[in-house]
């Protein structure tokens, strides 16, 4: 039982580095346990099939992310603060980790309708704690009353997604950090009371 663990974290990471390489698609579970060096037939003791592999290492990673997260906002009392930490530690993450970018940025992106659901599922804690700092901003009278939460919800993390997506589109020709401070000044001015 104890061997167990370290075994599933291990093909996770092969995972993500061989699907980053090979396309989601081009990714079969043999190279997958080849890259984790444990046998063919071991993958299936833990994961079902190629798309169970694919969810649970954004669950896998998404988890602790998010753990991390609530950690480093909770010691902040300002809803602009908590989202600038947000807004870093999004990018941090994702640009600490070429391949994870690249899977979470292109492969969790499929036409599969059951694998896009199994991924929203897996998403939603993290809308929650940007649904936190949003209300947050509204109690402490940083943001507008009247915003419409679903929407800047959306537009939060559609702006943090799609400049990974760009970023590494285009090859981390920059770094994403350093556009922590404009980004978050962006959003805090469109969502600011004033």
């Amino acid at each position: 039982m104890n061997n167990q663990k370290p075994k599933y974290h291990q093909i996770i990471e092969a995972a993500v580095k061989v699907i980053a390489e090979n396309g989601y698609h081009g990714s079969q579970v043999s190279k997958i346990a080849k890259e984790a060096n444990v046998a063919d037939g071991t993958i299936y003791l833990y994961f079902k099939n190629k798309e169970h592999i694919l969810v649970s290492l954004f669950e896998e990673k998404m988890g602790e992310f998010i753990e991390r997260i609530a950690k480093a906002i909770e010691g902040s009392d300002s809803a602009s603060d908590q989202l600038y930490t947000l807004i870093e530690m999004h990018f941090r993450q994702l640009s600490s980790d070429y391949y994870l970018a690249i899977v979470t940025q292109l492969e969790l992106r499929q036409s599969n309708i059951s694998l896009r659901l199994q991924i929203n599922q897996v998403l939603k804690p993290y809308l929650k704690v940007i649904d936190g700092i949003i209300q947050k901003g509204i109690d402490q009278h940083q943001f507008k009353e009247d915003l419409n939460m679903p929407l800047v919800r959306q537009m939060i993390f559609g702006t943090l997604d799609e400049i990974v997506t760009n970023w590494v589109m285009k090859e981390q020709k920059y770094t994403l950090v350093d556009m922590v401070p404009e980004i978050h000044r962006m959003l805090v001015s469109a969502l600011a009371s004033k």
